[in-house]
């Protein structure tokens, strides 16, 4: 498995401990599997310090912005009607390195011309993953 790329919701769902996410995490931990968090996501989903949230971010590589990526994501919006700036950067973050995204399953690929696994798709490609290891 490449990386793995988390939206918003991945990170709230760690947040409230959800198991399915958990698990997906200690899967990575455990196949030394890396978890990339755009910068953008930290900023939705951000709403001041707490001792939970600065587990979730020991626990992920925060992604700064970049020209490239930035442009990248842009053109994703242009091609993409009703995506959002936040799923663009998610799903340019992911392309860039190959990475299978982790993104509530209403949301789709945002036009990113990589092959990407969304939503349950990811999940069950994971949790697979993990009852094989």
């Amino acid at each position: 498995m490449s990386g793995m790329t988390f939206d918003t919701g991945a990170l709230i769902a760690l947040e409230r401990r959800r198991q399915r996410i958990c698990d997906i995490v200690a899967y990575a931990s455990a196949n030394d599997v890396g978890i990339t968090v755009p910068a953008v996501v930290i900023g939705e989903w951000w709403r001041g310090r707490t001792d939970v949230r600065d587990r979730v971010l020991r626990c992920v590589d925060v992604e700064p912005l970049t020209l490239d990526l930035a442009q990248l994501a842009g053109e994703a919006l242009a091609a993409v009607k009703g995506a959002t700036l936040v799923d663009a950067i998610v799903m340019a973050s992911a392309a860039s390195r190959g990475d299978v995204v982790f993104m509530p399953p209403s949301l789709r690929s945002v036009g990113i011309d990589k092959p990407l696994a969304c939503g349950s798709l990811a999940c069950s490609r994971a949790t697979s993953a993990i009852s094989r290891g």
